[in-house]
């Protein structure tokens, strides 16, 4: 009798979002990943009246939906019929209300200490803001928000 281990289940982190665009193109080039496009899906579902014109926006010259979009790791495999990511993604989602507490779960970039200063720099360009510093005998990191204030670490 032979166990077998179950596979891996994907997974996207879910963001959500005032502008989910505006998120996605920071995070996108916060990570160096690629936003999705997914103007193939969209097209099919207007053409077939499955989605409204209400529901998508044009991002970078392309149809989105208006209220959702993620971004992926550039090397990752993705579905080329609907441009949606098969690996490591980031999915922003537009919500009402605004971001009210710390978050609960944040990410940390591993930019290691030569590069640490470049890349906080770098992501201050993108619209980042530094929090504080942190020194403690397990590390030393940089605590900063994105442009809607959800907080992250580049260590």
């Amino acid at each position: 009798m032979s166990t077998q281990t179950p596979a891996p289940l994907h997974w996207k982190l879910v963001i959500d979002a005032a502008d989910p665009h505006a998120q996605a193109d920071f995070w996108a080039a916060a990570l160096h990943y690629t936003a999705e496009d997914n103007s193939a899906l969209i097209e099919r579902l207007l053409s077939g009246g499955a989605l409204s014109g209400e529901a998508t926006v044009e991002y970078h010259g392309r149809p989105a939906f208006r209220d959702l979009i993620a971004v992926r790791h550039p090397d990752d495999p993705y579905d080329r019929e609907t441009g949606t990511g098969l690996g490591r993604r980031l999915l922003f989602q537009r919500v009402p209300e605004p971001k009210t507490a710390k978050n609960r779960l944040h990410l940390d970039l591993h930019a290691g200490p030569e590069r640490r200063a470049q890349e906080v720099a770098r992501l201050e360009a993108l619209g980042a803001r530094v929090v504080r510093e942190v020194t403690e005998p397990a590390g030393r990191w940089v605590v900063l928000t994105d442009p809607e204030g959800n907080e992250f670490c580049v260590q």
